[in-house]
């Protein structure tokens, strides 16, 4: 997994609230276990007619937002099934990081697995760096002193730190289990010394 530190860009907006896992990526999207390639399926029926023709006027669809890694959402962004492929598309797609007043809790924990920053901040904070969205200015997001920098405006926010060293070292679930393979080997041996039973298959 990619490890985060520090992030600029023009942030998207999307104002609508309880925006859920299918229409993150819709369920015929599901299919394939592999986490790249979904990006271009990304809010598909906001972005797509009936047709399959690109909605132009929709925000991910415009310059600058199509390119943007931060995407700013209105409450209880990510609900519904609790789908791991709604993070994988967001990140083919380019969003490192997504900043709403609520999350639902599955969407929120998958975000960290999938090396994805998710920002629970103030409603009215979420409203003013909407503001630079709409400005096309860029907005800065600082792991590390945990930050956002707009304008002359920094805004803490919270993060569970075991949550934040993950993201800061690039670790997921694999990396995690493999930080502790000279524990488990160590385990293992001593299973077969001393409890040699355990492995007998017969």
């Amino acid at each position: 997994m990619e490890k985060f530190s520090n992030l600029k860009s023009i942030p998207s907006y999307l104002s609508l609230q309880n925006i859920d896992t299918d229409m993150i990526i819709p369920k015929q999207f599901l299919k394939t276990i592999k986490r790249t390639g979904l990006g271009k399926s990304l809010f598909y029926e906001m972005r797509y007619d009936e047709k399959g023709k690109i909605i132009e006027n929709f925000i991910l669809n415009k310059e600058p937002y199509n390119k943007s890694k931060i995407l700013l959402a209105g409450k209880n962004f990510g609900c519904g099934s609790s789908r791991e492929h709604a993070p994988w598309a967001l990140l083919d797609f380019g969003v490192k990081c997504v900043i709403s007043s609520s999350f639902a809790d599955i969407f929120y924990n998958n975000c960290f697995k999938n090396g994805i920053l998710p920002i629970k901040i103030n409603e009215q904070i979420v409203l003013e760096l909407a503001d630079y969205s709409h400005r096309k200015e860029e907005v800065e997001i600082d792991l590390g002193d945990q930050e956002i920098k707009f304008g002359n405006k920094i805004e803490k926010f919270e993060i569970d730190p075991f949550k934040k060293k993950c993201l800061m070292e690039g670790l997921d679930d694999i990396a995690l289990s493999m930080e502790k393979i000279s524990q488990i080997d160590k385990f293992e041996k001593e299973i077969k010394i001393n409890r040699p039973w355990l492995l007998n298959n017969d």
